[in-house]
């Protein structure tokens, strides 16, 4: 006999709206927080947005980033991140490292700071040439704040443009008022997660910039899988109030949107474990998502649109009759 895991009853019956004003309110409050508190508190930009030093090396042993990190730490550097890179061009005994060091408070490493940059580096190949003989460095290049506070403007505007693009889709998929709800869900997505990274002081870089965009699209699947089983109910349930069509809706998805959420978790909390420094930000920000992106879908879109209303007296149309038509204005095919 088959054995199935059910973490949710096939048929459950929650009022999800219930507490709506206090759902939607406590999302609003954190929202408000999260723009407060980055603004107080400052974030913790990581090397892609403060500037710093690239050095790369190479040596005939093979690369232990682990001891390369433990000889660099007596010099106190901040925020450094070492990786390995391969390539298929590489002889066998070549193997060669990225080391990224964050701008320092004496101006080393930044631009114009040629004299510096150079002590900087010439104390990192001393360090790792203490445990590793054969390293050699072959070059550093410096990245300014100026180039810094580009990427930060360039992170801004690419999630900005997500939006849009994923406001647009909502639009012509399903009604104005499940775009407005779909975009303020993932806004408080994005707030939420930044919040808890200038509260706990996280580094942020562009692998949170790249996870935040991860967000969006993991939220907003969730949010589409819903709203897609409300338009199928509005249309079986014409008489239904709005509010017991809504949390139909959410009830026959709600064994669906768990799992999704079990097995997302199940991927990324062993790489929160064991995945190591370099994507562990990333990781974080990815398991937060999950929540936020679930209760979004629920207490942020769904209120949205219940407190708007929907015309469920008009005539339903092809969602692309907003933008495409055939050209026939007076009935004629």
């Amino acid at each position: 006999m088959a054995f199935r895991l059910k973490l949710v009853p096939e048929k459950t019956n929650f009022d999800f709206f219930r507490w709506q004003w206090a759902t939607f309110g406590a999302a609003i409050v954190m929202m408000i927080a999260s723009v407060i508190l980055p603004l107080v508190i400052g974030l913790n930009f990581g090397i892609d947005f403060k500037g710093g030093t690239t050095i790369r090396t190479e040596s005939t042993t093979a690369i232990d980033v682990g001891v390369y990190r433990a000889a660099l730490e007596p010099l106190e550097l901040g925020d450094v991140i070492i990786s390995e890179v391969r390539d298929p061009s590489f002889r066998e005994d070549q193997h060669v490292a990225m080391i990224r060091i964050q701008m320092q408070d004496d101006g080393q490493g930044a631009e114009g700071q040629g004299a510096q940059g150079q002590e900087l580096v010439n104390k990192v190949e001393t360090a790792l040439t203490a445990v590793d003989p054969a390293l050699k460095i072959t070059s550093f290049e410096s990245v300014g704040p100026k180039v810094s506070g580009e990427l930060v403007w360039t992170a801004v505007w690419s999630l900005l443009a997500a939006t849009v693009v994923i406001m647009f889709y909502i639009w012509v998929r399903f009604e104005w008022q499940f775009a407005l709800g779909a975009v303020v869900a993932l806004v408080h997505d994005v707030l939420l997660t930044v919040g808890l990274f200038a509260v706990l002081q996280l580094k942020f870089d562009l692998t949170t910039v790249a996870a935040l965009l991860t967000i969006t699209g993991y939220s907003i699947n969730d949010t589409v899988v819903v709203f897609d089983r409300l338009r199928e109910n509005l249309i079986k349930y014409k008489t239904m109030p709005l509010r017991d069509v809504m949390n139909l809706s959410v009830n026959e998805t709600l064994s669906r949107t768990v799992m999704t959420g079990m097995t997302t978790l199940l991927a990324l909390v062993p790489m929160l474990i064991w995945g190591g420094d370099v994507i562990r930000g990333f990781v974080f920000a990815m398991v937060w998502g999950v929540f936020t992106g679930t209760y979004s879908s629920v207490y942020v879109a769904k209120n949205i649109v219940l407190f708007i209303g929907l015309d469920r007296n008009k005539e339903k149309k092809d969602p692309s009759d907003k933008f495409f038509s055939n050209g026939a204005q007076d009935g004629t095919p």
